[in-house]
């Protein structure tokens, strides 16, 4: 998991914001390895174990309940978890943290839902349990390509507008 992260965020700086070797940042491509390894992978193992004890439908109608389990529970929570830590960690302040957490988070958990429920039907479905770590940061490594960028991108210091229903 921190091998692939590193590897999302080296492919954001260099393909999609087109760092040269002078400002390309190895301190945020390792702080990307140390979250993959020390929260991401044990986070998802942790995770489809729990899925697969407390899911015990047929196999049919059980893939659809991880799915929704993940992506109503899981996902929410671990983007807010992850755009936080990610932004504390590389700016130091709680208060820009919260901020890009205005900023960024609803944007994240919406592309979040374009990629990961087919990821993840195709995982419960078909990927053993040994695999489906494995299987989900090869998928993963688009997706924190993106989360890289998005959570490496300015955040604005003025209010965020509030949205108008």
């Amino acid at each position: 998991a921190g091998t692939l992260m590193c590897t999302g965020d080296i492919l954001a700086q260099v393909f999609i914001e087109r760092k040269s070797r002078s400002t390309y940042d190895l301190k945020r491509s390792g702080r990307f390895f140390v979250f993959g390894a020390c929260v991401v992978g044990p986070a998802l193992r942790t995770w489809y174990g729990i899925l697969d004890k407390i899911v015990v439908t047929t196999k049919k109608w059980g893939p659809l309940a991880k799915v929704t389990l993940d992506q109503s529970l899981f996902a929410p929570v671990f983007g807010g978890i992850f755009l936080y830590s990610m932004t504390l960690w590389g700016t130091k302040s709680h208060e820009t943290s919260v901020l890009k957490l205005k900023q960024d988070y609803t944007t994240i958990l919406l592309n979040n839902y374009k990629l990961w429920p087919a990821a993840q039907i195709v995982n419960f479905y078909f990927i053993p349990l040994q695999h489906r770590i494995l299987y989900v940061n090869f998928i993963a490594v688009i997706w924190n390509t993106y989360l890289a960028y998005e959570a490496n991108t300015e955040v604005r210091r003025e209010p965020v507008a509030e949205k108008s229903s």
